[in-house]
C-alpha cells in the first residue's frame, strides 16, 4: 500500500510540473510587430521597381570588358561596358562607360545611352530601304523584309534592332566581328535611313512625285 501511495504522489507531482508547460504552450506567442503598420503586398520585386523607373525603356547589355591601366604605382583594373537603350518605338541610343565595378559601369553606360537616343525612320515593322552601316573595319548590311520574317541578325546587331523595335529585317555582318564595331556600324546604318516622306520634304515635292 505504501508503494502505491508513493506512486500516486509521484504521478501528481509530475502532472503539476507538466501543467504549467501545457499552459505556456497554449498561450499565443507574443507578436513584436504589434502597434506597427502592416506591410501591404509583401516584399517588393526589384525588377518591377526598375521597370517603373525606366519608363518602359529596353536596356541591352552588349559587352563587358576588363581593362588594365599601367601607372607608376602598378596596374589598375577597371571595367568597360557597352549598352544599348531603346523604347521599342523607333528611338535608340548606345553608350560606353568605364568604372571600378561592373554595376557602376553598366549604370553609367545606360545613362549615356539615354542621352544619346535618336529617332530612327521605320516603315511598319521593318526599315524603308536597304543600307550599309560602317564603323572602323566593320560593315553591317541591313535589308527590309516581309512581315513574319523576324529578326535575322547576330548577337550585337540583334540587340540594337530589338531595342529600336524592328521585328522584320535581314542583316549580314562583314569584316570585324568585334561587338563594339558591330553595334556602332548598325547604329550608323540605322541613322542613315530616310523615309519617302522625309526625302520629298527635303526636295520640296510631294511623295507621289518621287
Amino acid at each position: 500500500m505504501e508503494n502505491v501511495q508513493e506512486v500516486e504522489v509521484v504521478a501528481t507531482e509530475v502532472a503539476q510540473e507538466q501543467a504549467p508547460q501545457t499552459q505556456e504552450q497554449q498561450q499565443p506567442k507574443r507578436n513584436f510587430r504589434d502597434g506597427r503598420p502592416e506591410r501591404k503586398g509583401g516584399r517588393r520585386n526589384n525588377r518591377e521597381r526598375d521597370n517603373r523607373e525606366d519608363d518602359g525603356l529596353i536596356k541591352k547589355l552588349v559587352a563587358v570588358n576588363r581593362v588594365t591601366k599601367v601607372v607608376k604605382g602598378g596596374r589598375t583594373m577597371r571595367f568597360s561596358a557597352l549598352c544599348v537603350v531603346g523604347d521599342g518605338k523607333g528611338m535608340v541610343g548606345i553608350g560606353m562607360a568605364k568604372a571600378a565595378e561592373v554595376p557602376q559601369a553598366i549604370e553609367k553606360a545606360n545613362l549615356r545611352a539615354k542621352k544619346a537616343m535618336v529617332k530612327i525612320a521605320l516603315v511598319d515593322t521593318t526599315i524603308p530601304h536597304e543600307t550599309i552601316g560602317k564603323f572602323g573595319r566593320g560593315k553591317v548590311l541591313l535589308m527590309p523584309a516581309q512581315p513574319g520574317t523576324g529578326v535575322i541578325a547576330g548577337g550585337p546587331v540583334r540587340n540594337v534592332l530589338e531595342a529600336v523595335g524592328i521585328k522584320d529585317i535581314r542583316t549580314k555582318s562583314y569584316g570585324s566581328n568585334n561587338p563594339i564595331n558591330c553595334v556602332k556600324a548598325t547604329f550608323n546604318g540605322l541613322t542613315n535611313l530616310r523615309t519617302r516622306e522625309h526625302i520629298a520634304e527635303l526636295r520640296g515635292k510631294s511623295p507621289d512625285e518621287i
